[in-house]
C-alpha cells in the first residue's frame, strides 16, 4: 500500500523559481507581500505541474512494461518465417486524369479549328 505525503515542504528549488519568476512580473508600486503571495501561487503552479508530470511518467512506464511482458510472453515466430514486405495498393482518383485528357482534348480541338480558319 503505497502513503502520499501531505503538507511536505515545497523544495529550495521551487520556492527560487517562483519568488523570481514573481520578482520577474512585479509592476510598480507593488508590495512585498503581495509578492509573496503572487510567488506562492506559481509555486502551487510548479509544484502541480511536477504532479501532473511524474502521473503521466508513471503510465507511460507502466504502458512501456505493459508491452514490454507482452512481447516477451509473444511465441517468438518471426525468425522463423521470412519477412514479407507489405502490399501497398494506391488508388488514384479519376479526375485529375480525366481533367488531364480533357484538355489535351480540348487543345487538340483548338489546333484544328485554328489551322482551318
Amino acid at each position: 500500500m503505497t502513503t502520499m505525503k501531505k503538507n511536505t515542504a515545497p523544495s529550495a528549488e521551487t520556492q527560487i523559481e517562483a519568488l523570481r519568476v514573481a520578482k520577474a512580473t512585479q509592476k510598480e508600486g507593488q508590495t512585498k507581500e503581495q509578492t509573496k503571495l503572487i510567488a506562492q501561487g506559481i509555486q502551487k503552479g510548479i509544484e502541480q505541474y511536477k504532479k501532473q508530470q511524474k502521473a503521466k511518467a508513471r503510465e507511460r512506464d507502466k504502458l512501456k512494461k505493459k508491452t514490454q511482458q507482452v512481447k516477451n510472453t509473444q511465441p517468438n515466430t518471426t525468425t522463423d518465417t521470412p519477412l514479407l514486405a507489405p502490399h501497398i495498393i494506391y488508388k488514384q482518383h479519376w479526375l485529375p486524369w480525366g481533367l488531364v485528357i480533357a484538355s489535351w482534348i480540348g487543345f487538340g480541338i483548338y489546333l484544328i479549328s485554328a489551322s482551318t480558319l
